[in-house]
């Protein structure tokens, strides 16, 4: 026993001095010692581990630990942010924010036997836009008529970005005939870089018929659109 009151060496210690002269808390070799705590050096394993995680590792562990919600942000925002500023550019940040406290309150139900976990958020974002169609025509003036069907599809809001960026009026014109669901289909893959399996997740059909239909407008709009203004709509 020391005078100070402290054991030593021998004495219920270790005889280990875990301190070092230079504050950096390891015994000089540069490992952290037993009993220190390096806060800085934890954070940046946390941050490698979530770095290194899968979207759908993230979606499963979010369900116990929500912290494991915030790598899935800061990795989709943008591409969430850019679908919603394509079909509503006014109130995309609005509806981002829905996206996200949707996605998050419905993370537990995430299944990835259904498919990925971008397109689960896709879809999250899809409703969340379907949603707001409907809340927009409901308070258009005189309302819905009675016995239609509420709008979903914002086709209006993506021709005029279409023709915002000066897309050739055939081309407009093609997309506006093809049906809702393959013209979404095209969007999702052209506009937001999905794969045909995670947009057929998005729109809610089978990977094999989303192909099929995808095919089947990608033929109509290189056979009739102008050469060279396709891009890659197309």
């Amino acid at each position: 026993m020391t005078p100070d009151g402290r054991d030593g060496p021998g004495e219920g210690g270790s005889g280990a001095d875990y301190s070092s002269t230079d504050g950096s808390g390891t015994d000089g070799s540069g490992v952290d010692g037993p009993g220190t705590y390096d806060t800085a050096k934890a954070e940046e394993l946390l941050a490698r581990a979530a770095g290194g995680a899968s979207d759908e590792e993230l979606l499963a562990r979010a369900a116990r630990d929500p912290a494991s919600f915030e790598p899935l942000v800061r990795r989709h925002s943008t591409a969430l942010h850019g679908y919603f500023a394509r079909r509503a550019p006014h109130a995309a940040d609005d509806l981002l924010a829905e996206a996200w406290l949707q996605a998050y309150t419905a993370r537990r139900g995430f299944d990835a036997d259904r498919g990925p976990a971008r397109a689960w958020l896709f879809g999250v974002a899809r409703n969340v836009l379907s949603a707001h169609w409907r809340r927009t025509e409901r308070q258009r003036p005189g309302g819905r008529s009675e016995g239609v069907p509420f709008r979903d599809d914002p086709w209006e809001a993506v021709d005029e970005r279409l023709d915002a960026a000066a897309v050739a009026p055939r081309l407009r014109e093609l997309l506006a005939g093809l049906p809702p669901e393959e013209r979404e289909l095209l969007l999702l893959v052209a506009w937001e870089q999905l794969t045909p399996g995670e947009a057929a997740a998005v729109v809610g059909i089978p990977a094999g018929t989303a192909r099929s239909r995808l095919h089947r407008a990608r033929h109509r709009m290189r056979a009739e659109a102008p050469l060279n203004l396709t891009g890659d709509l197309a």
